[in-house]
């Protein structure tokens, strides 16, 4: 046994399950957890706002394949994490928050305590995938474990655990932390659908398969169900280099949209299905299953999906273990259509000529491919950079290296989530592309990123605006642009002012050289990319067609 306070053997236990960094910001009611990181020496990264904790956390498991932890006081200092906490949910990102909670004895007497929600963990279970609380302390490694095992198990996603402000300061005799519990990842699966869909599988001529998350960890498995099959493999974001763009078999989703139609199969691996049901149909509609398409069958580990969206053939399961049993059996049923790689080839070169329409946008995309290394992370933005990226402005050749928010749409989650990448992965080239007004979100990051020598290279394109809502204003509101357009900084001063390093850049030509060097720096760079407003090009009609091209 040893004595401790409650705050040192949550950290204790978090070292258990193996992390070694983490993104928080101290105060009253969880000094107790910031002197077990001190005593500990874990890496700390302190933000200037507590949702930057949750979204640093966020790109750092998002990347990483790891659980990211943060830590932040109870009440509002939770509640401003919510934001990347939904963020998280909606990407399947394994995420712990820490955080505490008012004095025991003050718990549901409503007295009005220091940072005093009525419900704490109720609120934050309505919008994440479980919250924790530590009563007794004697149960702090088995309930750390339980919190880890959770985030990561099944489909991923964020948990907080709370212990209050008393229990977490107080001394108590604990027995060394408990091992981890093991993340169990389901390998049973109904035979009878296994069966079912091989036979729908071996009976296709023009399979699809579109990934997810839910795919990231199993590139090699469906890469090899996609090569015994001659199937095109696509994505929408989180999905994305899976199987490589470059790949014969890897296409962005306008190539996808083109051999759309002769598809008679879609194979979903991890993945909701958003852009074939949603995108490409009716946005405002809700659907309980296709009512037109091809025959699907879904693969995923929540069987909650099977139900939101029900397809021909369900198998519940993890993604690598089902697509190894369906390559083995299919060996020798399938014969793949002798035509599809010159079908898919034409696909891709057709989608890349029509995209060149959206400029400038891939035009510096284009530059940012030919400079970022192929292992380089790329994290976009609720921008019109960033919407470009989501139907292939920008290539992915490798899982996890195009980190996006997901469903969600949350502004202002690129740049501080791209800090969680680049600590994640301090050896690899990681680049942000955010507007202006995404940007200024989280711009007092810039100072997290000069203090602890983050080398991200943050590009921002200031046009001045939200782009998005003033194109939108400009078509369905006869030009009244009613807060979109905006007053910005000089960001290079800002940068320079936080010490990081700025550049101003206006084409294409001129930022290759810039980014190069930035890149090289391996230093926390700002790169401003002056553009006018409404100069860009709409990426929309590629995101909502109506046809092929």
């Amino acid at each position: 046994m040893e004595r401790m306070t409650g705050g040192e053997a949550i950290i204790k236990s978090v070292i258990a399950n193996g992390v070694d960094t983490i993104f928080g910001i101290p105060g009253a009611q969880i000094y107790p957890l910031f002197d077990g990181i001190y005593k500990q020496k874990l890496n700390l990264i302190v933000p200037r706002h507590e949702q930057a904790a949750a979204y640093m956390a966020m790109g750092y498991a998002k990347s990483s394949g790891k659980t990211g932890t943060f830590a932040v006081v109870p009440g509002p200092g939770i509640l401003n994490t919510t934001a990347a906490l939904c963020t998280a949910m909606g990407n399947c990102s394994p995420v712990v928050g820490l955080t505490g909670q008012i004095p025991s004895s003050f718990l549901g007497k409503g007295r009005g305590h220091l940072h005093e929600l009525k419900d704490q963990a109720g609120t934050l279970k309505s919008i994440i995938k479980d919250a924790f609380s530590i009563a007794d302390p004697r149960q702090t490694a088995t309930i750390v474990n339980q919190a880890y095992a959770s985030a990561a198990e099944g489909r991923p996603g964020p948990v907080t655990l709370e212990m209050c402000w008393d229990t977490m300061a107080a001394q108590h005799e604990f027995d060394p932390p408990a091992p981890p519990a093991t993340v169990a990842h389901a390998t049973d699966m109904d035979p009878d659908h296994l069966k079912s869909a091989i036979r729908m599988i071996a009976q296709a001529r023009n399979p699809m398969i579109m990934c997810g998350a839910g795919a990231l960890h199993a590139a090699e498995e469906v890469q090899a169900l996609a090569e015994l099959l001659n199937a095109p493999v696509t994505a929408f974001r989180s999905g994305r280099g899976v199987v490589a763009e470059d790949h014969p078999l890897g296409l962005s989703a306008v190539a996808a949209r083109q051999l759309w139609d002769d598809c008679d199969l879609l194979i979903g691996i991890g993945s909701r299905l958003e852009m074939p049901y949603m995108r490409w149909g009716n946005y405002m509609q809700y659907e309980s299953k296709p009512s037109s398409g091809p025959k699907l069958i879904r693969i995923d580990i929540d069987p909650a999906q099977m139900e939101t969206f029900a397809p021909d053939i369900g198998i519940l399961g993890d993604s690598a273990h089902v697509c190894r049993q369906l390559v083995d059996q299919l060996q020798n049923q399938v014969s793949p259509n002798p035509d599809r790689l010159e079908e898919i080839a034409r696909a891709k070169a057709v989608a890349w000529h029509a995209l060149q329409k959206v400029q400038p946008q891939m035009a510096y995309l284009d530059v940012i491919r030919q400079v970022l290394p192929r292992d380089g992370f790329y994290v976009p933005e609720l921008s019109q950079m960033g919407f470009t990226t989501w139907v292939g402005g920008l290539p992915v050749y490798q899982p996890r290296t195009y980190v996006e928010g997901g469903y969600q749409g949350t502004l202002g989650f690129g740049f501080p989530t791209a800090l969680g990448v680049k600590v994640a992965n301090p050896d690899k080239a990681v680049v942000s592309v955010s507007g202006d007004g995404g940007f200024m979100f989280g711009v007092q990051e810039l100072m997290t990123a000069a203090e602890f020598n983050i080398g991200l290279v943050s590009i921002v394109v200031n046009n001045r605006s939200y782009g998005n809502v003033r194109r939108d204003q400009e078509l369905g509101y006869g030009s009244r642009f009613s807060g979109s357009e905006l007053a910005t900084p000089d960001f290079v001063k800002l940068a320079e002012s936080f010490g990081v390093q700025g550049y101003r850049i206006c084409t294409p030509a001129q930022l290759k050289p810039v980014l190069a060097k930035c890149i090289e720096l391996d230093k926390p760079c700002l790169i401003e990319v002056q553009s006018e407003r409404g100069q860009e090009s709409s990426p929309w009609e590629f995101i909502h067609p109506q046809g092929c091209l």
